[in-house]
């Protein structure tokens, strides 16, 4: 396939140099759900956006330079009740909702003014995350996603042009876990594989499948496979491993997607799997070497998924 270079950013990351027709703006680099700065997903994270709040191109010109699948940007800010515009920006255009650059962000926050409950107002809605820091590791932040929901992919125009692009069949499905779309702040197709192995193999047509999930509105397609059901891995939950193709955003492959994550615990509570409040256990990214962990809680009776991670901060060179 012909595409764009993986953002598989190295733990040394040079500052991002504003240009003539770009205002100064200090971008801080972050990983998100991970507890190393080789692991997990980078994000850029702008605290003080003022200067391009009202200036879209130049904060995707800021995302693009930065180089990661997202850059988030504070646009507005109530420091007395802790509450912020949060844009995100790819560095093809923006994003309504990101959720491990908001991780990314609230981490960055808690290291600079100490933890609590910070309130973010993004495009997709209000999102509110928690954050923790004990001393044992990074700061922790889980945040909690708009209402989630799910609905059967449609076998013509959905499932079968996204198989085609990514070189699977009907066989390479697991028949336990339909294919859906689903929405916790942006759509997300999620296809279930019915071994690692196949999910392993991910040489997909990036041309293709970006014309099929533009055409659809989808931000990441989300690809997992279930290590463990309900009952046989952790006592609170179970385990999958994930995927996430982004050529929308101009990035073959996300380490760890939160957003798709929380739209993914709209999947498991539309289908019925689980019967109590249950942790999922994600591990995406060790395929591409960021290893990522992202643990994800989801109640029967709430439609809202939380979504748990901790960030450490990328390091720069002078």
């Amino acid at each position: 396939m012909t595409a764009p270079t993986e953002p598989t950013a190295p733990a040394t990351t040079a500052p991002t140099t504003p240009t003539a027709s770009t205002p100064d703006v200090d971008v801080l680099h972050y990983s998100a759900f991970t507890a190393r700065p080789d692991g997990g997903n980078p994000a850029g994270v702008v605290l003080d956006a003022a200067a391009v709040a009202d200036d879209d191109a130049a904060m995707t010109a800021i995302a693009a330079r930065v180089g990661y699948s997202e850059t988030a940007f504070i646009t507005e800010r109530d420091e007395a009740a802790r509450r912020y515009r949060l844009r995100y920006f790819s560095p093809l255009a923006e994003v309504a909702f990101c959720g491990h650059a908001t991780i990314a962000t609230a981490v960055a926050l808690t290291e600079r003014d100490g933890p609590g409950e910070l309130v973010f107002d993004t495009a997709s809605g209000e999102i509110r995350v928690e954050t923790t820091a004990d001393g044992d590791g990074p700061p922790r932040a889980t945040l909690t996603s708009v209402p989630a929901r799910s609905r059967p992919a449609d076998p013509g125009t959905e499932l079968g042009p996204t198989l085609a692009a990514l070189g699977w069949s009907t066989d390479d499905l697991d028949p336990a876990l339909p294919p859906h779309v689903a929405f916790a702040g942006n759509d997300h197709l999620v296809l279930a594989a019915a071994t690692r192995e196949r999910l392993a193999d991910l040489a997909y047509d990036f041309d293709a499948l970006d014309a099929v999930m533009r055409r659809h509105g989808w931000t990441t397609v989300h690809l997992v496979w279930r290590e463990t059901a309900e009952g046989e891995g952790p006592a609170d939950g179970f385990v999958f491993h994930a995927r996430d193709p982004f050529p929308v955003g101009g990035v073959v492959e996300d380490p760890a997607t939160g957003a798709a994550a929380a739209a993914f615990g709209g999947y498991l509570r539309v289908l019925g799997l689980v019967g109590r409040r249950t942790r999922v256990r994600i591990r995406q990214g060790e395929d591409m070497g960021r290893p990522s962990d992202l643990l994800l809680d989801v109640t029967p009776d709430d439609p809202r998924s939380r979504v748990s991670g901790q960030a450490v901060p990328i390091p720069r060179t002078a």
